[in-house]
């Protein structure tokens, strides 16, 4: 085996492939891999974001002073979560090849979004994520869902007080990918297209919220109202998404679920052959060269 020695004769080896590690449907060693103390992280965060997207029914416009103190400032805390989760993900380990392919993805994602994103809903964004979730694991999906969407919004001019929950949802998207039950073959693309297409509703259901309270004249039937009990509220934020985001939110779905079940395969084979290359995560075994 070719390679190069240190001064004392030593040899490093990377380990060979695995039986198996070709096969369709089977899992890769994860990019990037997510530690206890980062799981953790990831829990709090996923509680915390969770009360930032329903900050609606928590916090009432006005509370701090001004009626859009509060989605601001859930959204600064969203962005120091974030934040603190990347640094948490990456102390657990991400090497100099799944650092080059989180930024080759996250300019490719960032590139085409705005190719879709403003006609009828079409949302090219998560097709990449699903996919990149699925092969990569599930810190790579999360850091991904970051990245692309903070790339993109620096190339769009998209940045505000919004682009934190946007890029909280993504990288959710992406994460969830990662802990889809096995399948293989067309089950696995099926599995795949249809958590794509419930993420693109759930996505637009949760975005909606952090800027709901804002967006209609209190006098309307579907408007959010102070002090009313949370069945009432909730009732009125349903009717609100069905009548103003429903078709946008399908046409994202619709999106991905036929992306995913027309290019899905081969991406997923690409995928997978360039992890099966780049063996993240694998150790260095050193070897003695004799003389």
């Amino acid at each position: 085996m070719s390679g190069h020695a240190s001064d004392d004769g030593v040899l490093p080896v990377t380990p060979s492939k695995r039986k198996g590690s070709s096969g369709e449907g089977r899992r890769s060693d994860p990019a990037i891999r997510i530690g206890p103390r980062a799981r953790i992280v990831i829990a709090m965060a996923a509680l915390l974001g969770l009360v930032a997207f329903f900050w609606p029914f928590v916090v009432a416009p006005g509370t701090f002073g001004s009626n859009y103190a509060p989605p601001l400032i859930f959204g600064v805390l969203l962005a120091v979560v974030l934040c603190v989760v990347i640094s948490e993900i990456a102390e657990g380990g991400i090497d100099s090849k799944a650092l080059a392919m989180l930024g080759v993805l996250s300019a490719v994602n960032a590139a085409i979004r705005p190719l879709g994103a403003g006609t009828a809903g079409i949302e090219s964004v998560f097709f990449l994520l699903v996919l990149a979730g699925r092969v990569y694991g599930p810190g790579f999906g999360f850091s991904l869902g970051c990245t692309s969407l903070f790339a993109s919004a620096l190339i769009t001019g998209g940045v505000g007080p919004w682009m934190p929950y946007q890029m909280f949802g993504c990288a959710f998207v992406g994460m969830l990918a990662g802990f889809l039950p096995k399948a293989t073959g067309r089950r696995e693309v099926l599995l795949l297209a249809v958590y794509g297409s419930l993420s693109g509703y759930l996505f637009g259901f949760l975005l909606n919220l952090s800027f709901w309270p804002f967006s209609l004249d209190p006098n309307s039937s579907i408007a959010y109202l102070p002090g009313l009990p949370f069945t009432e509220q909730f009732q009125r934020y349903l009717a609100f998404d069905l009548a103003t985001s429903l078709g946008w939110d399908t046409g994202r779905a619709v999106t991905n679920l036929v992306a995913l079940t027309l290019a899905g395969p081969a991406v997923l084979t690409v995928f997978r052959r360039a992890a099966r290359r780049a063996r993240f995560q694998a150790p260095v075994r050193f070897t003695r060269r004799d003389g």
